[in-house]
């Protein structure tokens, strides 16, 4: 397996629809990167893709699977752990999209394979490299109370998942990221509006410590928003992530009572950046230095658990209000 430093890491995306395609073009493109193949079941989408990037079109994963030391899974979530299963019981370093998998189990047993067999895994929640997020993360001591918006307009692609998994997950795993304690108790509210699946959901989260989260995820929004907000003993963070924009508001310890100004604003604008190719530089970074990705296997099974915790109290007080 190739992972020497001075030697290009064998790789292919499977899948190369919306979001796979991105994948691809980074893998072209990134130092350290060969790009041996794209795949698609649909051989029209694997074959643009190809020629865009000048390398090899298939529409069958498994022929690919030795020729390359990792891969980038972007294919539907519910497809997500055989393809990582046949690639990791290989040796083959694997980057999959979010969610990890669409049950626990099938994240447990990736997480495991990937300890066995001594391979990267890396999930692809893309907010970690949010450069407003990496810096609001060295501000933070123990947070309080955490509340996060992520709205978006109606759109059909990601309707086959509820609005938990398709956005809301994003801010779950950076919520316990960033509050870092177990979870004590969830309660959560939501509703179908325009899919068969939820919509709009509110979930409330209690951590060991005493923090409380409050996360708000929408598909029916007539605006796009991703906020994060973080309540601590000495500051208050707010984060836009659209715009990439860190403000701190603290208390000036040394103004007098009578002063207007008793508190202190930071506000730090950030480039727009790619996200996604330093997310990719990240998972190739992990494989030549055999460390431990910014996104582990096991961060993106917990986020995964409390997901489903939260579809799961939806689901049922949805039940409990029809019944």
């Amino acid at each position: 397996m190739s992972s020497d430093t001075g030697t290009p890491v064998r790789t292919a995306v499977i899948g190369v629809g919306y979001l796979g395609r991105f994948h691809a073009q980074k893998y072209r493109q990134l130092e350290g990167s060969q790009l041996v193949a794209v795949v698609d079941a649909s051989a029209e989408s694997a074959q643009k893709v190809a020629a865009e990037l000048g390398v090899e079109a298939l529409t069958d994963y498994r022929a690919v699977l030795d020729r390359v030391d990792a891969i980038s899974i972007a294919v539907p979530t519910p497809l997500h752990h055989a393809v990582a299963m046949a690639a990791l019981e290989r040796g083959i370093h694997v980057l999959v999209e979010k969610p990890i998998a669409t049950s626990v189990a099938e994240a447990r047993e990736m997480v495991a394979a990937a300890a066995r067999k001594g391979c990267v895994l890396q999930v692809g929640h893309l907010e970690r490299f949010n450069p407003a997020i990496v810096a609001a993360a060295g501000k933070l001591n123990t947070p309080r109370f955490v509340e996060s918006h992520r709205l978006a307009p109606f759109k059909q692609r990601g309707t086959d998942v509820s609005v938990v998994l398709d956005l809301m997950i994003h801010d779950i795993d950076l919520i316990q990221e960033l509050v870092g304690q177990p979870i004590e108790s969830i309660d959560a509210v939501g509703a179908q509006v325009f899919s068969g699946e939820i919509d709009i959901v509110n979930a409330r989260i209690r951590f060991r410590g005493g923090c409380v989260a409050n996360t708000t995820a929408s598909r029916v929004s007539l605006k796009q928003e991703r906020k994060i907000r973080i309540f601590q003993d000495d500051a208050y963070l707010s984060i836009d992530m659209q715009q990439k924009i860190l403000t701190v508001i603290r208390k000036k310890d040394a103004a007098p009572v009578e002063s207007p100004a008793q508190v202190s604003i930071e506000e730090e604008s950030y480039e727009q950046g790619d996200a996604l190719r330093d997310e990719i530089a990240a998972f190739l970074k992990a494989i030549r230095e055999k460390s431990a990705p910014v996104v582990t296997g096991e961060d993106g099974l917990r986020a995964l658990e409390t997901a489903i915790k939260i579809t799961e109290l939806v689901m049922a007080s949805t039940a409990a209000r029809t019944a």
